[in-house]
């Protein structure tokens, strides 16, 4: 059992060291005031954040691979730009969250769990070339609902 254990933890190695990694630079980040400093630069783009808003969200697990630890980087950031342009926070906090789930898609780590599901390891690009136009489209459908959402055009369908 302890083989098995070591075993995979092993095969796991690079996925538990960008997930840490990630996690301590949030951790610095959010206890430095650099999300803060950040957020209210963001803040500055006033409604047009709104826009932008999961994309940060996308990016984020695009490049970690967790949409947990896009959310641990980028809340702060979120929740500061949003009260700077006078948003709702709840808002961009859920846009980060959804556009995390859409940034899963082409995530590396996903791609190659994806090739290996379908016994294709070693296909991850190809998979990209089919998956990211559906991601990327989709963000910017969420994009511009979020941004809809955010002036108050929908505001009866937004628990405030």
């Amino acid at each position: 059992m302890f083989a098995v254990l070591s075993q995979t933890i092993y095969s796991l190695r690079m996925a538990i060291l960008t997930i840490a990694s990630v996690m301590a630079l949030a951790f610095v980040m959010n206890f430095s005031g650099q999300t803060t400093s950040i957020g209210a630069a963001l803040a500055t783009t006033g409604a047009a954040f709104a826009f932008l808003s999961p994309i940060l969200g996308w990016i984020g697990t695009a490049v970690a691979g967790s949409a947990t630890s896009a959310g641990a980087l980028f809340a702060n950031l979120q929740s500061t730009a949003a009260t700077g342009a006078g948003l709702d926070p709840s808002i961009l906090l859920a846009a980060n969250t959804i556009g995390g789930g859409l940034g899963k898609i082409v995530s590396p780590q996903n791609l190659a769990i994806a090739a290996t599901a379908v016994d294709s390891k070693g296909s991850d690009a190809e998979i990209l070339k089919k998956a990211a136009p559906y991601s990327i489209g989709l963000l910017l459908v969420l994009c511009t609902l979020v941004f809809i959402a955010s002036q108050g055009w929908i505001g009866t369908y937004m628990p405030h």
